[in-house]
């Protein structure tokens, strides 16, 4: 322990913690009591719930949340009334792709049938010019 500084008159002695007011710690409960309930009944008396501006301002409030809770519920129906409308075009460019790429494929078929069928003719005349060339008589 540090050395304790001696009292200037001699009459005194030094202690470690000095009661400053000299309350006991009940005395402090009291009064830290007595302050919590001040308090408490200041704020009641303040609080007003009998007044009629402060039902008036509670009325207010409720009033601007029923038009936030519209607004929100407005704007939430328009983002799905978007939302369905992108799909339902989505779904329009789908069927439109579907039926360009069946058209495209059939287009695809006819040309490819068209095409056998010209190297069919093809071969089929020079089959018959061939055939026509071994007929001949040789000189």
């Amino acid at each position: 322990m540090p050395p304790q500084p001696e009292p200037s008159d001699g009459s005194q002695k030094w202690s470690g913690m000095s009661n400053f007011k000299g309350t006991s710690f009940d005395d402090r409960l009291r009064a830290a009591a007595n302050a919590k309930k001040a308090e408490l009944e200041k704020f009641r008396a303040r609080s007003g719930q009998n007044d009629s501006a402060f039902a008036e301002r509670q009325a207010a409030r409720h009033a601007i949340s029923v038009a936030r809770d519209a607004r929100t519920a407005e704007r939430n129906a328009a983002r799905l009334a978007g939302v369905a409308h992108d799909a339902a075009a989505k779904a329009a460019r789908d069927a439109a792709l579907e039926a360009e790429q069946t058209a495209s494929d059939a287009e695809v078929a006819r040309q490819a049938a068209h095409d056998v069928a010209l190297q069919a003719e093809r071969k089929a005349t020079r089959d018959a010019r061939y055939a026509a060339r071994k007929a001949r008589p040789r000189k």
